[in-house]
């Protein structure tokens, strides 16, 4: 096992408040509620499942909610001479006019709930949001550098696949059955981009005083590498084993399981910035079968 300590050094090159135009999703926390949108239209597909405007704009909300308020927290605990990346700088920078379109967001969502949601969809909601509740509390207070909590990576992955399937599970009707192969999926290619993300940034995670499995331990780096390969894999198996829907997600999962194997060899040219807003960018796959119809 492994710990950085504190003696990590901010990027030379990271110049706070100066973002590239390609960083601005991921800076705006717009990367995760899109990587849960396309894949939530691929599991409707996938369960037969009619997805109401609701269910769509809801779980982009929610996604953004938790993801824009786990770096509100962090920028919180940073300083200007701290901070080492555009997307924290920018939470510390604009921390309360972040923290009032948070309110207003947040706001409109529960009015929305209250307005559309039936019982059976305010029970998995709320149970949901209890668990994403209890990550950001453990991670950002209770155990921020207790080094057995339960991975950060591993909570992200979940979140994310289990709210993508959340409304297309219990639609009327919904195939649930043939959900389990594509949630694994994107659960795995959830886990191997976060690893990947992690490994890529070890000095700023412990310039944050933020614990990750890359910081502790060292075969991480080698598991983050290989598992995209794994990954794509599966998703051939699963692929050739099965038909309609179900194989055009297995496709999905494999081609972004081999993107992210090739961005992962290709991260020392690119430079960790730019490998990051990649790996994001490859799992949303998805989107090109859905445009097609």
């Amino acid at each position: 096992m492994t710990r950085c300590g504190a003696a990590a050094v901010r990027p030379q090159s990271f110049v706070p408040g100066r973002p590239k135009w390609w960083q601005w999703a991921a800076i705006l926390s717009l990367d995760a509620p899109a990587v849960a949108l396309a894949w939530q239209g691929m599991f409707a597909r996938v369960a037969s499942a009619r997805l109401a405007g609701h269910h769509v704009v809801l779980l982009g909300l929610s996604v953004w909610l938790a993801y824009s308020a786990d770096r509100w927290i962090e920028g919180w605990r940073l300083t200007v001479e701290t901070v080492s990346t555009q997307r924290h700088y920018f939470f510390l920078r604009w921390r309360w006019p972040a923290f009032g379109v948070w309110l207003a967001v947040l706001v409109f969502g529960v009015g929305l709930a209250l307005v559309r949601f039936t019982a059976r969809e305010w029970v998995v909601s709320l149970g949901l949001l209890a668990a994403t509740l209890v990550y950001l509390l453990s991670h950002q207070l209770l155990h921020r550098e207790n080094p057995w909590r339960v991975p950060k990576e591993l909570c992200v992955a979940a979140i994310i696949a289990l709210g993508a399937a959340l409304y297309p599970a219990i639609s009327d009707g919904a195939r649930m059955a043939a959900l389990a192969g594509p949630v694994l999926l994107l659960f795995l290619l959830g886990l191997a981009n976060c690893l990947l993300i992690s490994d890529w940034e070890r000095e700023v995670d412990a310039l944050h005083r933020q614990t990750s499995l890359a910081l502790q331990f060292a075969q991480v780096r080698h598991l983050a590498r290989w598992l995209p390969v794994g990954i794509a894999l599966l998703g051939l198996a699963q692929a050739l084993a099965s038909t309609g829907a179900v194989r055009q997600a297995a496709w999905c999962g494999t081609a972004s399981a081999a993107l992210l194997a090739v961005i992962a060899q290709l991260q020392t040219r690119l430079g960790w910035e730019r490998a990051r807003v990649l790996a994001d960018a490859a799992l949303l796959t998805p989107l090109v079968l859905l445009a097609l119809g």
